[in-house]
């Protein structure tokens, strides 16, 4: 069973021992700011879940990818405890020729069946996702 241990350091700020021997500080952005924020860290998951999803499948398929990015906008409620409401996730990919049906597919994929995070946050908020393809000329060998 997965394990992150968090032991407080001084004022706001934390150090978290997450799997495989990673370490990072946590803190409040309204503190010190030495580390990103719990709710920040929620939307570093759902990007860091759906991306490695999608770039996973987009290879298997043999797109000419060369680059992806996903940008998480969300929406927080006002009242305690300040929840998200909703999740914009754009998925920015660049290649020549890389199939926009692909890319949709891939991203479905990952949404509704292997990003574990996007499943369960979904669950208490909508999540809208667009995709952008930008096209890069192909690079013609000798001038």
């Amino acid at each position: 069973m997965p394990e992150v241990r968090l032991t407080w350091q001084e004022g706001l700020r934390f150090e978290a021992q997450i799997p495989h021997g990673h370490t990072m500080t946590i803190d409040s952005p309204t503190a010190g700011n030495a580390g990103p924020g719990p709710m920040s860290l929620v939307l570093v998951a759902l990007a860091g879940c759906t991306a490695i999803d999608v770039i996973s499948i987009l290879q298997k398929q043999r797109q000419p990818v060369t680059s992806l990015e996903v940008v998480v906008q969300a929406e927080r409620v006002e009242k305690h405890p300040r929840v998200y409401a909703g999740y914009e996730v754009t998925y920015i990919v660049c290649g020549s020729g890389v199939d926009r049906k692909a890319v949709e597919r891939a991203v479905s994929l990952s949404e509704e069946r292997y990003c574990s995070v996007s499943v369960m946050l979904r669950q208490s908020a909508p999540i809208h996702s667009s995709i952008v393809i930008e096209e890069e000329p192909i690079q013609s060998e000798g001038v």
